[in-house]
């Protein structure tokens, strides 16, 4: 019996280190996801029943996060009456707080810390940015650990504005 536990031990490796790192894929339910804001809000994105919602992994110090934030911004702008909402969550340290204020005072659409924030059930997140388009039934329509990681303009009136005009 004991000379099997460490080939069970190896099988059972073997099993979680081949696990694709989302958990999650387009065309099923979203995920739990909550979090309390920088002003204190509480965000939970089951509640945001009949909203679009775009779920944004994003960091201080990812160039290609900061390029997109005003794309995101503006159409946040034009759309936001229409129910979309954005929930941008920092994937920085704790060390980078003032920095990811200062970067947010920008935006109008909310962010969260992670460590304020529960999305484990969004899998690893392993790149940034890493964004979600999540339709008003709750339906995933993008999978950020999927193709191009970059938002911009031209993507959002492709995929977002269809899902904003759908009954």
């Amino acid at each position: 019996m004991y000379a099997k536990t460490p080939l069970r031990w190896f099988a059972l490796c073997c099993c979680l280190f081949s696990l694709p790192s989302w958990a999650i894929d387009v065309g099923e339910h979203a995920p739990g996801l909550t979090a309390k804001t920088l002003n204190g809000e509480t965000f939970d994105l089951h509640q945001q029943a009949n909203q679009v919602v775009i779920v944004n992994f994003w960091a201080s110090w990812c160039e290609p996060c900061r390029e997109e934030m005003p794309a995101m911004q503006s159409y946040y702008q034009r759309h936001k009456s229409e129910g979309l909402k954005i929930i941008a969550i920092s994937m920085d340290e704790p060390e980078d707080d003032a920095m990811v204020r200062k970067v947010m005072a920008s935006y109008s659409y909310p962010a969260a810390f992670q460590r304020d924030a529960d999305f484990s059930a969004f899998g690893r997140i392993w790149r940034m940015p890493m964004t979600y388009v999540i339709d008003k039934q709750g339906i995933v329509r993008k999978d950020g650990s999927v193709g191009a990681p970059k938002i911009d303009l031209p993507l959002l009136e492709k995929l977002v504005t269809p899902l904003l005009t759908a009954h």
